[in-house]
């Protein structure tokens, strides 16, 4: 990045200031594999309501049951007015807009006779620390947004070695039933990420679709394990599950600036934005969380 402002009273560092949020969220967030493994961010947004569209689709596939060979279809009296390929369904795609939904910002001085610093280097760093911490709020945002839009709630009673396993059973064929394609995940707190490690099936002879060594991650019962922090679920929750890049989260940079200060000798370091998330209302069906109803769930 450039250092002082180069006699210019405003210098921006939006550009910069998305590769940065891209970077740490590909590092730092927990819930990135459900969001397609990135943040969508764009700089020098002009629309305030609307991140982007999509076209969907909600008609469903028609199969025939066959190909009709009677001799008055698409032939004889039939012909002009009907076809052995049976009825045909037109195919329309609907525009959706989708909106942001919450906002971000932040404002820091730089005083040049206090910071101590050199100028450019401390920009630099502050840049880096913003995106670190908007990281994480977009992953708690993230988080409550899987919470809010899982289809279904599978509650279990106790953290035990059986429990556990039925609880992993019964997930497994919630998926196969869904007919779900793509791999699935579980993203689960320290408690129960101990438990699957410490299971009779991952610590013995490595059967029943545990694996510990396939590049250090630890699947069970089919799903990729992912251990995350407790404060990044809601309460008594204990884990989420889906496949993985069913959701988009997304930001728009609305500035990224340094404006000298009438206040101090020095620069003001603002930031501001919008953000949000968005999952096909079709997809929220691969969508589910596990609750501890027989504890606190902390």
């Amino acid at each position: 990045m450039a250092g002082e402002n180069n006699n210019q009273a405003v210098r921006s560092y939006q550009k910069q200031f998305k590769e940065l949020l891209q970077a740490v969220y590909k590092r730092q967030a927990y819930f990135s594999e459900f969001f397609g493994g990135g943040l969508e961010a764009l700089d020098g947004v002009t629309n305030n309501k609307t991140a982007f569209s999509i076209k969907t689709s909600d008609i469903p596939v028609v199969v025939g049951t066959a190909y009709n060979k009677d001799a008055n279809v698409g032939f004889g009296t039939g012909t002009g007015k009907s076809t052995r390929f049976g009825d045909r369904k037109e195919i329309i795609y609907t525009d959706t807009d989708v909106p942001y939904d919450w906002e971000w910002t932040f404002h820091e001085g730089i005083d040049r006779h206090t910071v101590n610093n050199d100028f450019a280097a401390t920009i630099a760093d502050r840049s880096d620390l913003q995106a670190q911490a908007k990281v994480q709020l977009f992953d708690n945002k993230g988080g409550l947004f899987i919470s809010k839009v899982a289809d279904k709630t599978i509650e279990l009673a106790e953290i035990t070695n059986d429990a556990v396993l039925k609880l992993f059973n019964d997930l497994s064929t919630e998926y196969v039933n869904m007919e779900a394609i793509g791999t699935k995940m579980a993203w689960v707190k320290p408690a129960l990420y101990n438990a699957i490690v410490d299971h009779p099936i991952t610590t013995t002879a490595k059967h029943s679709g545990a694996n510990i060594d396939t590049n250090g991650l630890l699947t069970f019962k089919g799903f990729v394990i992912k251990e995350v922090p407790e404060v990044k679920f809601q309460s008594e929750e204990l884990a989420y599950t889906s496949i993985v890049g069913v959701g988009k989260q997304f930001t728009g940079i609305n500035t990224a600036r340094t404006i000298e200060s009438e206040d101090f000798d020095g620069v003001a370091f603002q930031g501001a934005g919008k953000a949000g998330e968005f999952i096909l209302p079709a997809n929220k069906k691969a969508v589910l969380k596990v609750k501890l109803t027989g504890g606190t769930g902390e």
